[in-house]
């Protein structure tokens, strides 16, 4: 789905039960109650949006970048967050004490039901806390499972207090019309969870796959292949990313995503770079070939299939060069034609992954810790050093693919729009995003 109407849909979605509202409400009360109103209906629906805009969809997620998507997800939370805080004060008073039948349409009060009110009230003490849990979950000593329970939990229970709050309590919830409108956001907002947590595992059972080989590449990095387990395999774009699931259950939630390594064209088989970072990281080297494992994918945008550019740019840190390999390997495997330039950060010489195959080509390495003797770039992949390396013609006429740090992709990108590099020429993926 094109980016363009992935917003129009999105507007569109956000916007619906203020418009029902406003046409069904009946007579307006004074502008700072219907902001009140206002706002609050649109916390809610940005809320339950959130739902969709998980990063699992690929229609939505490859149609725009999974980066996109998730940096999406997480302005718009913050900014449901600031609507649902701000939405009670504005209304004039507290509403409190017995039934007031001078005001039947609920124009000056919203209710006087404090059981209705308490779910709004609970939904306002939990919302923050997601989403400032969200912001600091890698500052955190959580798993990153328990972390991705916790939320889903807490998103749903916040859907959940909310429907009651707004059925209850707001002065337009109650309308027959919105009280099926409300439930039907929310079931679709419940169902993208079941079709997560339930489908997308059901589905991936029937397509198991096998371990077939864990390899050490540098001190702390590994090459893990999977096989498929009895059916035809993954079909994939060089670039692109899966959440991968070894040892466990389908339905585990112990999954992470990772680049894929391999080629496309290279056959069935999947390989993946690990670095050992976080919990699952840290135990690949003693996975045993034959283990179970789950594939759901792919994701992601990373790919040049389709693109006409006349060279490619490959810009990697770190583990960032897993998914700029895949594209490498399926350039040669497919005779691709077009020139290759490679810069590869590191911050030691021992942590240069797949240097054989990266020495047969045109590749820069930069090291922040070089030993003595080194002859390759020092410090970090810099405008200096990009000017070296690339041609005034080549900035702006070559594609950009990168994948590393954030620091990184932010002064490559900065650079490369400053040497005119256009922005549909330059693709990124980005995994950290506070």
């Amino acid at each position: 789905m094109k980016p363009a109407w992935l917003i129009v849909a999105y507007l569109a979605a956000v916007a619906l039960p203020l418009i029902v509202s406003w046409l069904v409400g009946g007579p307006p009360r004074p502008f700072r109650e219907e902001l009140a109103s206002g706002l609050g209906i649109l916390a809610f629906t940005m809320i339950l949006m959130e739902f969709v805009l998980s990063g699992r969809f690929k229609s939505i997620s490859n149609g725009v970048g999974m980066d996109v998507t998730m940096r999406f997800h997480q302005m718009m939370a913050r900014t449901a967050l600031a609507f649902a805080l701000l939405h009670p004060f504005l209304y004039r008073g507290a509403p409190s004490g017995g039934q007031r039948p001078w005001d039947p349409t609920r124009q000056l009060t919203i209710t006087t039901d404090f059981s209705d009110l308490s779910t709004g009230i609970a939904a306002f003490l939990i919302l923050p806390t997601l989403v400032l849990l969200a912001i600091g979950r890698t500052q955190l000593d959580v798993k990153y499972e328990t972390w991705r329970l916790m939320h889903g939990i807490g998103a749903l229970l916040v859907a959940a207090l909310l429907l009651h709050h707004t059925i209850y309590a707001g002065r337009y919830g109650s309308l027959p019309v919105m009280t099926w409108l409300w439930g039907a956001m929310t079931g679709m907002a419940i169902g993208s969870l079941l079709y997560v947590y339930l489908l997308v595992p059901l589905r991936d059972k029937a397509r198991g796959w096998r371990v077939t080989s864990v390899n050490r590449l540098t001190p702390k990095q590994w090459e893990l292949t999977v096989t498929p387990d009895g059916h035809s395999g993954l079909e994939f774009k060089a670039g692109q990313f899966v959440w991968l699931n070894v040892g466990h259950s389908a339905f585990s939630l112990k999954e992470n995503p990772f680049s894929i390594s391999s080629a496309p064209s290279a056959g069935p088989e999947v390989s993946f770079i690990i670095k050992e970072l976080g919990d699952f990281t840290r135990t690949v080297g003693q996975i045993e070939p034959g283990s179970v494992a789950y594939l759901d994918g792919p994701y992601g945008s990373l790919s040049i299939e389709g693109r006409d550019e006349p060279g490619v740019a490959l810009i990697a840190g770190g583990v960032g060069i897993a998914p700029l390999i895949s594209i490498l390997r399926q350039m040669r495997l497919t005779d691709d034609p077009r020139k290759v330039k490679i810069i590869y950060g590191n911050r030691l010489e021992d942590q240069i992954a797949c240097r054989d195959e990266l020495d047969a080509e045109d590749v820069t390495y930069v090291l922040t810790e070089p030993p003595q003797g080194w002859q390759g770039a020092r410090g970090f992949i810099d405008a200096a050093l990009m000017d070296r390396v690339f041609s005034p013609t080549e900035f702006k006429e070559w594609i950009f693919v990168m994948c590393g740090p954030a620091i990184m992709m932010n002064i490559v990108e900065d650079h490369l729009i400053a040497r005119g590099t256009p922005s549909s020429h330059i693709l990124s993926e980005r995994f950290d995003y506070d």
